[in-house]
């Protein structure tokens, strides 16, 4: 973990919430949750480039991965782990290669079906959680609505081509109580971190991109010594 990066509280007040009359507070398993962002500065430079992320039929992996370190969860309870993407925009992008820069290319597509990633260990004690960094490694970037068994893998996300998405990050307290239903807007908070959004690409369009992603990726070291016209 990166002793310089800042974290992400959770808001405490409910806006344009109210129960009886009087504001809506988060549940204290939750207020004092504090969430940082692991390889904030390489999800930086990349976010100053205008990050790309690939979308295939099979689904990919993102570089970089989406990692967090969580503080402040009650060690004994049960909490839920999950990320989703939403549209930063309503807008459809293209690459305009002659300035190097994304341009609008008119409005989004429809809109893809939303879908909620939740973290394989959910649900887990805090103790659990806080021990080490929470990572989303598994999750995956699709542009295919339907496999071949006309499902798609709980890991995957489906993005659109071309548009531009901003990863949310939730913690969800697994409330034991029999009305836990009627105030679920109290058991959870959500994070945003600006510098993880991106395009999603069927090809990188920047070649800084995929200079970058070459030396930055463990896994792609095979590429470091091949001509650029073979990336």
């Amino acid at each position: 973990m990166e002793n310089a990066q800042l974290s992400h509280g959770c808001d405490l007040l409910l806006p344009d919430c109210t129960e009886g009359g009087s504001p809506c507070f988060k549940a204290p398993q939750v207020t004092g949750v504090r969430v940082q962002l692991e390889m904030q500065a390489l999800w930086q430079q990349f976010d100053q480039l205008g990050t790309e992320m690939i979308v295939t039929k099979a689904g990919r992996r993102m570089f970089p991965s989406f990692q967090v370190y969580i503080s402040g969860l009650d060690p004994a309870a049960d909490y839920v782990l999950l990320m989703d993407f939403i549209p930063v925009d309503d807008k459809r992008y293209r690459y305009a290669f002659h300035s190097s820069s994304w341009l609008v290319a008119g409005r989004a597509d429809v809109a893809t079906p939303g879908r909620m990633h939740f973290h394989p260990d959910s649900p887990a004690r805090g103790a659990q959680w806080m021990k080490q960094t929470v990572s989303f490694d598994a999750l995956k970037l699709t542009n295919n609505l339907l496999d071949d068994n006309g499902h798609v893998s709980v890991s995957q996300m489906i993005l659109n081509s071309m548009h531009r998405y901003q990863p949310r990050f939730h913690v969800v307290y697994v409330d034991p109580g029999q009305d836990s239903q009627l105030h679920p807007h109290r058991n959870f908070c959500s994070f945003i971190f600006p510098e993880t959004r991106f395009i999603a690409v069927t090809a990188y369009q920047n070649h800084r991109i995929t200079q970058l992603k070459i030396a930055s990726n463990p896994f792609a070291k095979g590429f470091r010594n091949t001509d650029p016209e073979d990336w």
